[in-house]
């Protein structure tokens, strides 16, 4: 219908409410983090690889922020979650995925290219699952500090580890090893392995360790700047190296929850993967610019 119909001259036309600032501001921080994605892709067509990492890594890291600013200044809307999610999947899923196909998964031919293509598709997977499955009731109270699988963003800094390793001068690993490297990331994304997120613990710094924790944060950018690719390397590493401990963590605390639970009562059941009726149905509201983690 248009603004004026002249089949129903009593209908006015719609009038939209000024939007405040507020609820703009989370939004043009996921844009920035779109176009830092999609600048890391001309980036490696060109072959400029280091100048793609650390836009993916600048992306990750305004991932990080956009929702707990939109919190901290009560700017969450419905528009903003939907974003984000375009966000997440531009930037953690195909972008990455093309990277390592331009770097060196087009060696491998068309074998190559369903490594990276089925990179960018679990991204797209993990990222649907995350939005079905957000609001479901049957989730027990400790599993909202876990992730069901690899989030996306840290499934984008994962998955270039055989780049920053070709960076730290320790050679290449065959083409054939990085498409299995990345295969196995794809994998960790859609898997339903528990991976400990931190979002509920709220975390206090006491007022004696605040000058310390900033010298930290600052100590940490700098080695960023400094040693990229051995700080990204070893936090890499690290990372893949924690997730066994999540999944023991996930399992402890289910067991305590059932040892817990009366007998004969109902126990909530482990966060599953979303069935074809959980898709069909709308999504919920919610207050999120969200992340898929």
């Amino acid at each position: 219908m248009t603004p004026y119909d002249f089949k129903y001259p009593d209908t006015r036309r719609r009038r939209f409410r000024p939007i405040p600032v507020r609820m703009l501001v989370p939004n043009v921080i996921t844009l920035l983090a779109i176009c830092a994605g999609l600048t890391s892709i001309r980036l490696s067509i060109e072959g400029r690889m280091s100048l793609a990492v650390y836009a993916i890594v600048f992306a990750a890291a305004l991932d990080g922020i956009d929702g707990r600013i939109a919190r901290m200044i009560k700017g969450q809307s419905k528009f903003g979650a939907e974003l984000d999610s375009l966000a997440d999947f531009v930037n953690f899923g195909v972008a990455p995925g093309l990277m390592l196909y331009f770097w060196q998964l087009h060696e491998l031919g068309n074998a190559g290219w369903i490594a990276a293509m089925v990179f960018a598709i679990s991204g797209g997977l993990r990222l649907a699952r995350f939005n079905a499955t957000m609001d479901d009731p049957n989730k027990p109270a400790f599993a909202a500090n876990f992730f069901t699988g690899v989030p996306a963003p840290a499934g984008a800094i994962t998955v270039l580890l055989p780049i920053y390793v070709a960076f730290l001068d320790l050679g290449r690993a065959p083409a054939a090893v990085t498409a299995a490297y990345t295969l196995l990331i794809a994998f960790l994304m859609v898997s339903r392995l528990p991976v400990f997120s931190g979002k509920t613990k709220r975390m206090r710094v006491a007022p004696e360790l605040v000058l310390p924790a900033f010298v930290a944060v600052i100590v940490f950018i700098a080695l960023l700047i400094a040693y990229p690719w051995h700080v990204l390397s070893i936090g890499t590493v690290l990372y893949l190296l924690a997730l066994p401990l999540g999944y023991k963590s996930y399992r402890d605390q289910a067991r305590a929850m059932e040892a817990a639970a009366p007998s004969g009562g109902e126990v909530s059941s482990p966060p599953s993967a979303p069935t074809l009726a959980n898709l069909s149905e709308p999504p919920h509201d919610d207050d999120r610019p969200g992340r898929l983690h």
